[in-house]
């Protein structure tokens, strides 16, 4: 009957649905979040600077991942902005990352006018790596910034060697990659700088915070000061030297964020177990990819992304996506649509109004036009993904059904 499957039997067409079961759900706070809030709270202060909370948490976390320094920021994107400043990233240099992320990573980048170039990625990791990197970067290469995307390392021993090599800093975009290990070493602890979101859609939630961490004294000095408006607390405060943001986290966000980090061993160990599940499931299907981890590497899994090739497949990922969902199983084509240099705001170069960017500035000087055909893997990647939610909280029944959905619609497609 696996064999003999027709498309007639898929939900989408009419046949009966595959999951009859609602999916596994849990509470993301609880108790130990409202112990922490009640704390913050009876300080009679919710300011960083004057609170406990903050630097239980900034501690907690340093402890976690085994680094000295730990800055805590008002979310994900502050803290990549804070980092860019801190390593002294400005106007005309050149900051290599990946297409498929977050507008999150380039915020930091374009505020303090310097300019972010892609490389493009690795198409069953979907990570930028060291041959993708090399070719783009110049006399005005300042940075390069890995995405871990979803949790699954980027190969960075070839790219910390790279970068030493063109004495370029590393900093970690570990916004979906909580406890992500590559080669036994935690990611974020790799680079000159990594940094974390606890948005309220990533593994740990505070509403929306923060973190940075680094080996680096000076760099944790310089970011603690750009965070807080270059006031020097330890000075008295006001007076400052240098331009700063207010990147402040409260009080609320470190209580909140200081019990969150007591679950997070087993939400990244549930996760892990899920993404390599789903892929032992449905490998060797006919145009089929699984999300592959890195070598070497231990995967958080944020989401889980696998490729249709249709050639192979006998459909195309918009439809596979369509049976998916109609067999009861949350699936999402193409993941972001199209690599983040084909959105309006750079491909129309709409950074600011009446500038033309980033000609106009005189350290760069030069043209510069993001079309497509620039990155080709990760444009690939894109139209042929299926983006899987996942949460901590399936059951193995609901890991079971999702395979089983996977492979129902796979056969019903595959030629011949």
């Amino acid at each position: 009957m696996a064999q003999t499957l027709g498309k007639q039997e898929l939900a989408l067409y009419g046949g009966p649905r595959l999951k009859q079961t609602p999916f596994g759900t849990g509470k993301r706070y609880g108790q130990r979040e409202l112990e922490e809030l009640r704390e913050a709270l009876e300080q009679n202060t919710l300011f960083y600077a004057h609170g406990r909370k903050t630097r239980q948490f900034e501690e907690a976390f340093a402890r976690l991942y085994g680094i000295e320094h730990c800055v805590a920021t008002s979310s994900g994107s502050a803290a990549l902005h804070v980092a860019i400043c801190a390593l002294g990233i400005g106007v005309g240099d050149e900051v290599i990352t990946s297409p498929i992320t977050d507008v999150g990573s380039l915020i930091g980048i374009l505020l303090q006018n310097a300019i972010p170039i892609f490389a493009d990625v690795d198409p069953h990791t979907y990570n930028i790596t060291a041959e993708t990197i090399e070719p783009r970067i110049t006399e005005k290469t300042r940075a390069i910034m890995p995405v871990h995307l979803a949790g699954n390392p980027c190969d960075m021993d070839p790219i910390l060697k790279l970068a030493e090599a063109n004495n370029l800093w590393v900093i970690e975009d570990c916004a979906q990659a909580y406890l992500t290990r590559y080669k036994g070493r935690l990611v974020g602890t790799l680079g000159h700088v990594g940094c974390f979101s606890l948005n309220d859609f990533k593994h740990i939630s505070a509403g929306d915070a923060g973190l940075l961490i680094t080996h680096d004294p000076e760099i944790a000095r310089q970011a603690r000061l750009f965070s807080d408006k270059y006031y020097d607390r330890e000075k008295g405060g006001r007076n400052p030297e240098r331009l700063g943001m207010n990147y402040r986290i409260s009080e609320l966000q470190s209580a909140v964020g200081l019990a969150q980090l007591e679950r997070l061993p087993w939400i990244c160990q549930r996760r892990t177990q899920i993404g390599l599940a789903l892929t032992a499931g449905i490998r060797g299907l006919p145009g089929i990819y699984p999300h592959e981890v890195t070598e070497g590497g231990e995967c958080s899994f944020w989401f889980y992304l696998f490729r249709v090739e249709e050639d192979e497949a006998g459909v195309d990922a918009s439809t596979f996506a369509d049976a998916l969902k109609a067999e009861g199983i949350p699936a999402n084509y193409g993941y972001i649509k199209k690599p983040i240099y084909l959105w309006p705001f750079l491909r129309e170069r709409r950074i600011y109004p009446n500038f033309n960017w980033p000609e106009d500035f005189k350290q760069y000087g030069k043209p510069l036009r993001f079309t497509e055909g620039l990155c080709p893997v990760a444009e690939e990647v894109l139209r042929t993904c299926i983006q899987i939610p996942l949460s901590e909280f399936y059951t193995d029944q609901d890991v079971s059904d999702i395979v089983a959905a996977i492979r129902k619609v796979s056969r019903a497609f595959a030629p011949g």
